[in-house]
């Protein structure tokens, strides 16, 4: 392992307190799928117009219909989703150094996407900033404008970041990453004005990357490029603390790491590797098979994606229904709009989860199968229905159970389970 190379600790966010529907939702946002359960929430079609709007009709423009995110109200109407019915904090962030002299942030790490963006000083003064580090590029003597590059998230209709685009330098664990583009937000919609965190640092590939007119390396690509470790070790790793854990324990527990594999969290095993499918940016491997209390499920062409960046984790309807069909007292609310179970469910009661990756299957650890309490003497369940998805997200309720390497110089995904 070279000298620079150490250990990226996850920092456990004091004021993130988990939210199952909220979590639900952000993930609605993320993905932009359609339920295909009972709920408050539903993605419909949205009257748009361009162009000047006079009485009844747009003049000098165009109507058009656009799919996004709504909620039903009491009366059956429905209305755009507002800010607070998302999760908009994380439960874990890293730290993250940039410029010259250092400006430490905290970033949100996202196998689901590809940018690098943080709160600057090119945020409208109105944007409050309590609680947050502000990235200010005049400060930094390496930084560099990148003149006519702009970038945007959008998800829906309303939830967005954008801004501009520089250069700068940023260390990651002691490793230090030359001229990155670091995407400077002039914009928050609420949902994100409303995030614990200082910005994102995507883990994605670079493919779905907004920055336009060109796209731009991620931070992982470049440490590549400019060989800053070792080329037979061009992979980050990711340690998740478990739920049963302490506070002091996840802190210690959470990690990452760039350019080496962490050998005591391989516990004497050898990682199970998988060719992995990038074309659509992700973390994409087959996952055609489910165990289920010992039964095995075969999903033919089933594929699933491994996200860092999501909470939960999100299956077909079919073994979504068969998971819970396996533990005493489940049912599905519609209130929640996600399957809940007995709180007071012992965790010997719990049916033991596994999916595939590749030929392989890895277990949940049972104490994630429960997500948060909801009341009224139930949990909500850690893992929910992809609803029109064409594949698996596997967030942190699977990747607790299991020492993740994303190996991007092979092409693959590395997993051992975790004991």
């Amino acid at each position: 392992m070279s000298s620079n190379l150490a250990k990226v600790k996850l920092i456990h966010n004091p004021k993130y307190k988990r939210s199952g529907v909220k979590s639900y939702v952000s993930l609605l946002r993320k993905y932009n799928f359609a339920p295909t359960k009972d709920g408050p929430y539903f993605v419909g079609n949205k009257v748009q117009h361009q162009g000047k709007v006079g009485g009844q009709h747009p003049i000098g423009g165009r109507t058009h219909m656009r799919r996004c995110l709504q909620k039903k109200e009491t009366d059956d109407r429905a209305g755009e989703v507002p800010a607070e019915d998302e999760q908009n904090d994380v439960e874990y962030l890293c730290e993250v150094a940039i410029g010259t002299p250092a400006q430490t942030l905290k970033l949100d790490f996202d196998t689901g996407s590809a940018d690098l963006w943080v709160w600057s000083t090119e945020l409208p003064k109105t944007t409050s900033t309590v609680g947050h580090t502000v990235y200010d590029p005049s400060k930094s003597s390496t930084f560099k404008d990148s003149k006519g590059s702009s970038w945007k998230i959008s998800y829906g209709d309303s939830s967005s970041a954008s801004g501009t685009v520089g250069t700068d330098n940023i260390s990651i664990g002691g490793l230090v990453i030359k001229n990155q583009a670091v995407e400077l937000a002039n914009t928050l919609s609420t949902q994100f004005e409303q995030g614990v965190g200082d910005g994102l640092l995507g883990l994605a590939w670079g493919s779905i990357n907004t920055v336009s007119p060109k796209q731009v390396d991620t931070p992982v690509e470049n440490m590549i490029s400019q060989e800053d470790i070792p080329k037979d070790q061009e992979l980050f790793t990711c340690h998740f603390g478990t739920t049963k854990a302490t506070d002091d324990a996840d802190r210690k527990e959470s990690f990452y790491t760039f350019g080496y594999i962490d050998k005591p969290s391989l516990g004497g095993q050898e990682p199970y590797y998988v060719a992995i499918d990038n074309s659509q940016g992700f973390w994409q491997f087959p996952s055609t098979t489910v165990s289920i209390a010992g039964s095995q499920f075969t999903r033919p062409d089933n594929t699933a994606i491994a996200d860092t960046g999501t909470t939960l984790a999100l299956i077909d309807d079919a073994i979504c229904g068969k998971i819970y069909d396996a533990i005493p007292g489940s049912k599905y609310d519609s209130r929640q709009q996600g399957y809940v179970f007995p709180t007071s469910t012992a965790t010997k009661d719990l049916p033991v989860v596994s999916f595939a990756v590749g030929d392989k299957e890895f277990s949940v650890n049972m104490n994630d199968l429960a997500f948060v309490d909801v009341g009224d003497g139930m949990s909500y369940g850690g893992i929910q229905s992809r609803g029109d998805l064409s594949f698996d997200i596997l967030g942190d309720t699977w990747l607790k159970g299991v020492y993740a390497i994303f190996d991007q110089g092979n092409t693959r995904f590395g997993v051992v389970q975790r004991k």
